[in-house]
């Protein structure tokens, strides 16, 4: 069997490497007893992650918690019937029960003419050093004084800072193997760190909460602590007097953190699974407009240090940059092996997801967003889950800000915004270059120009 391994060249340790190639035998151990059990193809994705956070609260110690987790799950085809099993017991013996416990399943199911290992064309040949690993030799004693920085500033910063919920540093180091009878070996494996802190104002018996982090694969790319905590109190003094407004339709400004999320929905609506269920309100509309005519959404896998960077997805096909929309219109579906062969298409390479999902940022910066509003509600904090995939209707409960005259007057809460996302994205008239890069959506604020907001 040939074998591809990513192993990025960035301070890992001897002990993590032998570490992962441990895991890419044990992947074709795995594969060889499948065949032997008379499985005709099979497949099997072997992880192990390890890491710890510190939480401090109130100046004390609230939790230490130290997690180092494995996995193994092992997928068999007899012709077109599949079974799965998994364990977190890497014993010989319980692999090997494992495997046969898919076989057996595999042996009761129905035939699926879909099923099967992604075509043999399709698996990456080149690994690409996406500089995803870089561990962090920090002690709990570190991380714990690093968590009580950041939240003494948050508590020092304002006296209608009453209480805390706490800050917290976290470090992890992740390893996964996907191997399969079609001779594909891979191995990912990446760091992730982060810290956080949430914390409570109050005026005149108001209450308000709010939060902040920071997250990145390189720890020297983390905001100091300092940051972070400010960040959290400003933002939480900034909610204390929050009152409704009356409802009306208005532009309304999604923060870049929360903007987002409406990336997220439209993936849900182009996702293969939700297709060849028909059960998505863009289902047929490749080729159509589905955003207003100057939005550009791309997917980079390759992006050094990104969160979601992978040269190759969870069936080992080939990732690579590609436009979705393309001046406001459909260009691809979101699809594995599976739902691609359910459609009669051809697999975009995103088993597992979307990997570094950008809408094209503009060039007003935050503030200058909020100039071009001019009166409206700008969005910080999103509520509930009011999101029909289907129909594509859409109601969030929101937390924000009223905007006059291109200013912030007041803080809001407890009101509604409504619509329907087919309506929302078409009517998208600036995307700010205020792009948050912590997550896997990548997006600057997002300004639409009229929503149905309900509050009096």
């Amino acid at each position: 069997m040939s074998e591809i391994v990513a192993t990025g060249e960035h301070a890992v340790g001897d002990s993590d490497r032998e570490a992962d190639e441990r895991l890419a035998v044990l992947a074709e151990q795995v594969l060889e007893t499948a065949s032997r059990l008379g499985a005709s193809s099979a497949e099997t994705a072997v992880s192990r992650s390890q890491g710890f956070s510190a939480t401090v609260r109130l100046g004390e110690v609230e939790t230490i918690e130290h997690n180092r987790d494995k996995s193994l799950v092992v997928t068999v085809y007899f012709g077109q019937k599949t079974g799965s099993a998994s364990t977190s017991d890497f014993d010989a013996a319980a692999i090997e029960d494992t495997v046969r416990a898919a076989c057996t399943i595999a042996k009761f199911t129905a035939e699926d003419d879909c099923a099967g290992l992604a075509d043999a064309d399709r698996l990456a040949t080149e690994i690409i050093d996406l500089d995803l690993e870089h561990p962090w030799d920090i002690s709990v004693e570190q991380a714990i004084e690093m968590a009580k920085e950041c939240e003494d500033t948050a508590r020092g910063y304002d006296a209608r800072i009453s209480n805390s919920e706490g800050a917290t540093v976290n470090t992890h180091r992740g390893s996964e193997v996907y191997a399969n009878t079609n001779g594909f070996v891979g191995v990912a494996s990446g760091t992730r760190h982060s810290a956080s802190c949430a914390v409570v104002g109050e005026l005149q018996g108001n209450m308000q909460r709010d939060y902040w982090y920071t997250s990145a694969r390189d720890y020297h790319d983390l905001e100091s602590m300092a940051s972070v905590g400010r960040t959290a109190a400003q933002r939480t003094v900034g909610r204390l007097g929050a009152r409704k407004v009356k409802t009306t339709q208005c532009p309304v400004l999604y923060e870049a953190p929360v903007a987002a999320s409406l990336l997220s929905h439209f993936i849900g609506a182009v996702r293969g699974g939700a297709l060849y269920r028909k059960a998505s309100f863009l289902l047929d509309h490749i080729g159509k407009p589905v955003f207003a005519e100057d939005i550009t959404v791309s997917e980079y896998p390759h992006l050094p240090k990104a969160v979601g960077s992978a040269s190759f997805d969870g069936e080992g096909v080939a990732t690579r940059t590609r436009d979705i929309v393309k001046a406001g219109v459909l260009k691809s579906y979101v699809l594995d092996s599976y739902s691609a062969r359910k459609l009669g298409m051809d697999t975009t390479g995103n088993a597992g997801g979307v990997r570094n999902l950008c809408i094209k940022p503009g060039d007003l910066q935050f503030e200058e967003l909020i100039r071009t509003m001019g009166t409206g509600l700008l969005v910080t904090e999103l509520i509930g889950a009011g999101v029909n995939n289907v129909t594509g209707d859409y109601s969030r409960g929101v937390a924000g800000y009223w905007v006059e005259g291109g200013e912030i007057r007041h803080p809001v809460e407890e009101v509604t915004i409504a619509g329907n996302l087919k309506d929302l994205f078409r009517h998208i008239v600036e995307v700010g270059a205020d792009v948050d890069t912590r997550g896997n959506y990548r997006s600057g604020s997002i300004l639409i120009d009229r929503v149905t907001v309900a509050g009096e």
